[in-house]
């Protein structure tokens, strides 16, 4: 599994639905989306990019489009290990609406989605095979039960006898493709079903953000990374492409090199 997703939706009812449905996104719209959730940013426009291809974007850059009953939101700042703590501006923006984070990372098998109900936390879930259940809250979804009942255990590679257990009952990511079909009907691992929507039909506008009042830019892009090399006593760092790359330099040695993908500033 390599998927990686930074997804955020906001929804006036059914979001599969809606995507199924869905029309060319508005420029006027889309703009005024993204002005909405990041005021006061630096904002340019870049290249676009389909669904399937957009959930983990470019250091720098965020996808977004609105369409008919849905907005999307693609952007690596979303990918934080406790959904409850979303930036409250963000939930504001949900009054009325239903608000769905998917957040995943496959070099860690970190997976973490949150439903939010006209501004209301309604479930939260972050997990992952180091750190353990790292926030659950509110009551389980239906799609949910069989991973906790221990319906998809992860096995064990054949021979490997000497290997532990894996700590969890089931494995982060397959949960994850499971949940992200069940709120936006489609999968990024596997095979689609008769009933998903084509994730690479749906195209998204590109924006380069830059918040001008925050904190630097990469810095903020590798809170993540920062967690994954917690939890497994590693040290990982950006490559130019916004790819993972892994060393042994002790922690506080460790710098980010890499360039939003926007160009400098």
């Amino acid at each position: 599994m390599g998927a990686k997703t930074g997804l955020l939706a906001y929804a006036d009812g059914d979001i599969p639905t809606a995507l199924g449905q869905m029309t060319a996104a508005g420029i006027a719209e889309t703009t005024d989306l993204v002005g909405r959730l990041y005021p006061g940013w630096a904002r340019e426009a870049a290249e676009g990019e389909t669904l399937g291809e957009g959930t983990y974007p470019a250091v720098g850059i965020a996808y977004a489009a609105s369409f008919p009953g849905v907005d999307i939101v693609c952007d690596r700042r979303l990918m934080i290990d406790r959904p409850s703590q979303l930036p409250e501006h963000l939930v504001a923006a949900s009054a009325g609406r239903r608000m769905v984070l998917h957040a995943m990372h496959s070099v860690v098998d970190w997976l973490a989605f949150a439903v939010w109900e006209d501004g209301r936390l309604v479930r939260s879930l972050s997990l992952s095979p180091d750190r353990g259940v790292v926030e659950d809250i509110g009551e389980r979804f239906p799609f949910e039960a069989p991973y906790w009942a221990g319906g998809h255990p992860v096995k064990s590679y054949p021979g490997r006898r000497d290997e532990a257990p894996y700590p969890l009952p089931f494995h982060p990511l397959e949960l994850g493709e499971e949940a992200l079909r069940t709120f936006f009907g489609f999968v990024l691992e596997g095979r689609l079903a008769p009933d998903d929507i084509d994730p690479d039909g749906v195209q998204l506008r590109g924006f380069c953000l830059t918040d001008p009042a925050g904190p630097d830019l990469v810095r903020r892009q590798t809170d993540l990374e920062e967690a994954a090399r917690r939890m497994r006593g590693m040290t990982y760092g950006l490559a130019p492409d916004g790819s993972l790359t892994a060393g042994a330099v002790p922690l506080k040695s460790f710098s980010v090199v890499a360039k939003p993908a926007c160009g400098s500033r």
